[in-house]
Parts: structure tokens; sequence; C-alpha cells
């Protein structure tokens, strides 16, 4: 009697076993049908074939499923949204954006314009050993 309920406990335990091994093979399409994916038949006979490969295709089958979503598409282009528009909405931010580095620029500057030659002198007259910069210099002590 005890080998016989062993055996059904086998044979349970496969079949559960089968049943999640496709189970779990079906979750990439039931994404892409929750998803309402354009490629969900290819999804899903990639997915049987997966049983057959060793399940090598099957996180692949994943990220594919995941990649879709019906409000947004792909994900690269809003929907209804023309590659020019989307360059006109770029260029529009780049005018936005130019037009506050130079505010900040104005602010931190001062409003006042600095030329590549006035920084050029500016850093030369301070590299002269005719004017001691601080009194601690010994060329100072010598002097007074």
């Amino acid at each position: 009697m005890l080998n016989y309920i062993a055996l059904g406990v086998l044979i349970f335990v496969a079949l559960v076993l089968f049943y999640g091994i496709i189970a779990l093979h079906d979750i990439p399409y039931e994404i892409a049908k929750h998803r309402n994916h354009p490629q969900q038949d290819a999804i899903h006979v990639a997915g049987w074939v997966s049983l057959f490969t060793l399940h090598i295709m099957w996180p692949f089958l994943w990220i594919w499923a995941s990649l879709y979503r019906e409000d947004r598409g792909w994900g690269f282009v809003n929907k209804g949204e023309t590659p020019g528009h989307a360059v006109e909405r770029l260029e529009e931010r780049n005018r936005e954006l130019s037009a506050r580095l130079q505010d900040v620029e104005s602010a931190l500057l001062g409003s006042v314009a600095v030329s590549p030659s006035s920084l050029a002198e500016d850093s030369a007259s301070d590299f002269t050993p005719s004017s001691p910069k601080s009194p601690a210099s010994p060329d100072a002590e010598s002097n007074q």
C-alpha cells in the first residue's frame, strides 16, 4: 500500500514540475498579452521553442515582452510625435538652456566682458619679480 502512495506522490510531483515549467515559460507571453504587444504571438512561439533550446532564449523573451508598452510604444519616441517635432522640441530646449547659461555667466562676471588678452596680461603680471607680493619676502625686508 505504501508503494502506491509513494508512486502517487511521485506522479503528482512530476506533473506539478511539468506544469510549472510550462507556466514559467508562458510568463513572457502573459506580459506581452497584458501590454498588448504587437508581436505577442511570436513571443508565445519562442517561449515554446525555448523549452527545447535549454531555456537559453527565455531571458531575452522576457526583455522583448517588457520593452513595449501600449501608452508609449517602444519608449523611444512619444506616441504621435514625429521625428521632426522631436527635433524642434530639442532645438527649443537648446535655446532656453543657452539663454539661461548667458544669464548665469553675466551674473558671475558682473556684466564685465573679459577678453583673452586681458587675462594674459593679468597672469603675466603675477610672475614679475620686481613687485613683491608679500611683506615676508626677503626683498621686502632689505628695502626697509
